[in-house]
C-alpha cells in the first residue's frame, strides 16, 4: 500500500487541527461550526445531518435546523475536515484535517462503524482510469462494506 505520511488526530487535538485547517483556507471557525464539528467527531460511525441536528438541539434546548447543519457539513467536506459516506448519505470527521487524498472507507454492515485506509496506488489508478475515459477533476469514492473484526 502506498500511503503518505500524515498525523491522525483525536479529541481536542482533532478539533484544534480542524479549526487551524479551516482558518488556513480563509474561513471563520464560528461557534456553530465548532459545535457541529465536535458533534461529528464524537461519532465512530457515519452520522447524518439529522442525527447531528437532533443531538445539538437536545444539548442546546432549542431547535437546530438540519439544513444549517448540511451547509456546515458541505463546507467541511469542501475543506477536507469531513468525509461524506455516499452510500449512507452521512458524514465522518476527517482525522487528519487538511490532508488531501482519497480515502477508502470500510463500513461494517452490522454495527455501522467506519474506518478508512489509504492506498494511493489504488486510488491513483482509479483517477488515471477516469482521465483516460475523458473525465477531468476525477475524485474516487471508494467504499467497502462487510463485517468488521468485532462483528465477524
Amino acid at each position: 500500500m502506498n500511503a503518505h505520511a500524515h498525523t491522525e488526530h483525536a479529541g481536542e487535538s482533532l478539533v484544534d487541527a480542524a479549526r487551524s485547517a479551516l482558518e488556513a483556507k480563509g474561513e471563520r471557525w464560528t461557534g456553530m461550526r465548532s459545535e457541529v464539528f465536535e458533534e461529528l467527531a464524537r461519532h465512530q460511525s457515519p452520522a447524518s445531518a439529522y442525527d447531528i441536528a437532533d443531538n445539538l438541539s437536545a444539548r442546546r434546548g432549542s431547535r437546530v435546523a438540519p439544513n444549517s447543519v448540511y451547509r456546515i457539513l458541505d463546507l467541511f467536506v469542501r475543506n477536507n475536515l469531513a468525509n461524506r459516506i455516499e452510500s449512507a448519505n452521512a458524514f465522518l470527521a476527517n482525522t487528519h484535517p487538511g490532508c488531501r487524498h482519497d480515502c477508502i472507507f470500510l463500513i461494517c454492515d452490522d454495527c455501522g462503524t467506519a474506518s478508512h485506509l489509504d492506498d494511493d496506488t489504488l486510488t491513483g489508478a482509479l483517477r488515471q482510469a477516469g482521465r483516460k475515459a475523458g473525465f477531468s477533476d476525477v475524485r474516487p469514492v471508494v467504499e467497502l462494506r462487510g463485517l468488521c473484526a468485532n462483528c465477524a
